[in-house]
């Protein structure tokens, strides 16, 4: 019988702002203190820092690059003994891994962010840390891979050939208390689109204004965030004549408040991770119009309820000429689909069952 904590120590790169880092260290803070004790072990900078967490053990080793952290977290496993090591993104799962059997009495957990297959159709590496080869083999290291949706799952089956046994399935929790939005739309104003995430071919900025160009009804769209699709991204925004309907924000800690003041989350990914602001935007009652795409967003969109997935552009711009016409959506609708299945306690319990298991396997 264990009469002690379980010991885990969470890994990841940064406190900047990302999905993976609000999610590994939202579970780090709200998995059930009495059983488990468990340490934020961050490579990065704690001056970078945009994620303030409360009752959570917190070490900075302040490292540049995760390669530069390997002695320091080496050092860190060796002298605090985890139980469960958790890491997340794969060039951190990938480091980690090859110190596994270092640590023999320890599981070691890797929480995958992407469909690394298709993500590498628009985000090449030359690098051999993230060569098919490598990543196989390093997964194959690890005792557990958790995948965020079916797609990712189905992504480290087939295209890495790693067993089914050592996946296991847990999408994103909900990780903010939205408020649900209490305005209607107004058919009487243009339609209010939002797209919030980073400015990157993957992201699909520029099919969406694409669509955009060829809608003849009035509307504003905002877009919030930065990356090195920028400059092209509003080349082709004044090309298209849109200047004039569009909205820039760099960055914001005020997400809830844009995406209750918009009508339609405009999603245009190429592939995705588990894309945390769609369930955010669902939460405060903001339904999506998204391109279909690995990652996880049939596991969000339940079509007609909370959004629609398009399968071409021209189904796209259609469905946003309906929308205009006839909006279909109720706030509450939209935030219950999501409220049902990424509840906090719902997905919580799902870590806490996989890291018991694993203790408990030895």
């Amino acid at each position: 019988m264990r009469n002690k904590k379980i010991n885990i120590i969470f890994v990841i790169p940064s406190l900047a702002a990302g999905g993976a880092e609000r999610i590994l260290s939202f579970v780090a803070q709200n998995i059930d203190k009495e059983t488990f004790k468990t340490t934020l072990l961050v490579t990065g900078y704690e001056k970078d820092t945009v994620y303030h967490l409360k009752n959570l053990d917190i070490v900075y080793l302040n490292k540049s690059r995760v390669l530069k952290s390997f002695f320091s977290v080496f050092s860190y496993f060796k002298k605090n003994k985890p139980d469960i090591v958790v890491s997340s993104i794969v060039h951190l799962n990938v480091f980690i891994a090859f110190m596994s059997p270092f640590f023999r009495k320890t599981k070691f957990v890797a929480r995958e962010a992407n469909v690394l297959s298709v993500l590498n159709k628009y985000t090449p590496s030359s690098s051999i840390l993230f060569s098919k080869r490598v990543i196989s083999l390093a997964y194959k290291l690890v005792d557990c891979i958790i995948c965020q949706s079916k797609d990712m799952q189905q992504d480290m089956l087939n295209y890495f050939k790693i067993p089914e046994s050592k996946t296991v399935l847990i999408n994103n929790p909900i990780t903010n208390d939205f408020e649900l939005k209490t305005n209607i739309r107004n058919n009487q104003e243009p339609l209010r689109f939002i797209t919030i995430g980073r400015l990157k071919k993957q992201k699909g900025h520029l099919r969406i204004i694409e669509a955009l160009s060829q809608v003849d009804f009035p509307f504003k769209y905002t877009i919030i965030g930065s990356g090195i699709e920028k400059d092209i991204i509003f080349e082709t925004i004044e090309k298209n004549g849109l200047t004039d309907k569009i909205e820039y924000i760099k960055f914001t800690k005020e997400v809830d408040k844009h995406l209750t003041h918009s009508d339609l989350f405009l999603q245009g990914s190429y592939v995705e991770g588990f894309p945390n602001v769609l369930i955010e935007s669902c939460v405060v009652g903001t339904p999506i119009l998204a391109f279909n795409a690995p990652g996880g967003l049939n596991e969000i969109i339940e079509n007609g309820t909370n959004g629609f997935i398009a399968e071409t552009l021209e189904e796209y711009i259609n469905h946003l000429n309906v929308i205009n016409k006839n909006y279909p959506f109720k706030p509450e609708t939209v935030s219950q689909v999501v409220k049902e299945r990424f509840n906090k306690k719902k997905i919580i319990a799902k870590y806490e069952s996989l890291f018991l298991n694993l203790v408990n396997s030895n």
